[in-house]
C-alpha cells in the first residue's frame, strides 16, 4: 500500500515543475469572450477557435437597422518559444442593412465583408507564476503550501503587435450608414495591445486587454476588455465580460455572458450572448462555438534544479534507500540519526490545526 506522505511529496515535486511552463494539459481557449489571454497556446501547439453567431442592430436616431449572421475565427500557433504565439483572427459578417428614412419605402443594402482581419504575434514578457513555481514547496506541511501569497496579485503580462487588413469600401468601417459614409480606401493598419492575466484561487481568472486599433487611419479606436472567468468544476466554466470602444466615429459599451464545456482535453464547446444598453445602435448577438487543438508539444520533463526527470529522480532515491536498508547502512553517526528523527517528528502532514 502506498504511503500517503510519499504520494503527497511526489505531487508537490511534480507541481513545482509543471508550474513553470505555459503549456497546459487541457486546451486554453480565448473563447467564448473576445479578450486575449496573456499566455500562448504552448510551443508546437496549433489551435483553432471558431463560432458562428446571429446579430441584430437597430439605430433609433438614424432610423436604420441590420440583421444577419457571421462567424468569428482564430488560428493560433506556438512557435520557437513557450512565450511566443503567432495568430490570425477575424470576423466575417453577412447581413442586410435597412435604411428606414425614405418616405416611399425602406432602402435595403446587402453587406458581406470582414469586420476585422488581423495577423499578429503575442509574446509573454512577464510570468509571475513561473517565479512562484520555482519556489520550493514545503514538503513538511500541507497547510504551508496553501497559504496566501501577496505576490499572486501580480498579473502575467504580454504584448501583442498585429496588422489589420480592410478591403476597399468595407461597409463595416467605421460602423455607420453605408449610404452616407465617405469612401474608404482600405489597406493595412497596425494594432497594438497589452494583455494581463490574474489566476486566483478557487478557479477565478481575470483577463484585461488594452488595445489601440487601426493606428494611423481615420477610424482608429481605443478598446478595453475586462473578462472574469469562474471554473465551476473540471468541465464547466462561466464568464462575464465588458468591452469598451472609443473613436471619433463609434463608441460603445458591450456586455457578454456565457459559458464553456470541456469535452476532452483538446476540445471545448461554448456559447455566449452580447448586448449593450444604448440605441445608437442597440446590439444583440448570440453565438455558439468550439475550440480544438493539435497538440505536438514535447515536455522537457526535467526537474528545476538538476535537469533530471522528476519520476526518475524519485525512483532513484527510493531504490537507493532500499539498498541502504538491505545492506544495514550504518554510515550515519548517532547525532545524525537523532537529528533526522527530530525532523521527522516535526512533519505535520496530519496537522489539523
Amino acid at each position: 500500500m502506498l504511503n500517503p506522505k510519499i504520494v503527497f511529496t511526489y505531487v508537490l515535486l511534480l507541481a513545482s515543475f509543471t508550474a513553470t511552463a505555459q503549456y497546459t494539459e487541457v486546451i486554453n481557449s480565448n473563447r467564448p469572450g473576445v479578450s486575449r489571454s496573456a499566455f500562448s497556446v504552448g510551443k508546437n501547439v496549433a489551435q483553432f477557435e471558431v463560432g458562428p453567431y446571429l446579430v441584430k442592430e437597430e439605430h433609433t436616431p438614424l432610423k436604420n437597422e441590420a440583421s444577419g449572421f457571421g462567424i468569428d475565427f482564430a488560428a493560433r500557433y506556438g512557435l520557437l518559444w513557450e512565450q511566443l504565439e503567432l495568430n490570425i483572427e477575424g470576423t466575417y459578417q453577412n447581413d442586410t442593412f435597412t435604411d428606414n428614412r425614405s418616405v416611399n419605402s425602406p432602402i435595403e443594402t446587402d453587406r458581406a465583408n470582414f469586420r476585422y482581419l488581423t495577423l499578429g504575434a503575442k509574446y509573454l514578457v512577464y510570468d509571475p507564476y513561473k517565479k512562484l513555481g520555482e519556489e520550493k514547496p514545503n514538503i513538511f506541511s500541507y497547510h504551508a503550501n496553501r497559504k496566501f501569497r501577496w505576490s499572486s496579485l501580480i498579473p502575467a503580462v504580454s504584448i501583442y503587435v498585429g496588422a489589420n487588413y480592410d478591403a476597399k469600401n468595407n461597409s463595416y468601417v467605421p460602423y455607420t450608414n453605408p449610404l452616407t459614409r465617405p469612401n474608404y480606401e482600405g489597406g493595412f493598419s497596425p494594432k497594438v495591445m497589452i494583455s494581463t492575466q490574474h489566476n486566483f484561487n478557487s478557479g477565478w481568472v481575470l483577463v484585461m486587454n488594452f488595445a489601440k486599433d487601426r493606428i494611423g487611419s481615420d477610424y482608429s479606436d481605443f478598446q478595453y476588455i475586462l473578462t472574469l472567468t469562474k471554473a465551476i468544476n473540471q468541465q464547466w466554466v462561466l464568464f462575464g465580460e465588458t468591452e469598451g470602444i472609443k473613436s471619433d466615429y463609434y463608441a460603445d459599451n458591450l456586455f457578454r455572458f456565457g459559458g464553456a464545456y470541456l469535452w476532452n482535453k483538446d476540445f471545448q464547446l461554448d456559447t455566449a450572448v452580447t448586448f449593450n444598453t444604448k440605441d445608437t445602435p442597440s446590439v444583440f448577438s448570440f453565438n455558439f462555438g468550439a475550440s480544438y487543438r493539435l497538440d505536438f508539444h514535447k515536455d522537457p520533463d526535467t526537474d528545476i534544479d538538476n535537469g533530471t526527470n522528476v519520476l526518475e529522480e524519485y525512483e532513484r532515491k527510493a531504490n537507493r534507500n532500499k539498498k541502504n536498508k538491505k545492506k544495514g547502512d550504518d554510515s550515519d553517526t548517532p547525532s545524525d540519526s537523532g537529528k533526522r528523527k527530530k525532523e521527522t517528528k516535526e512533519i505535520d502532514f496530519d496537522d489539523e490545526n
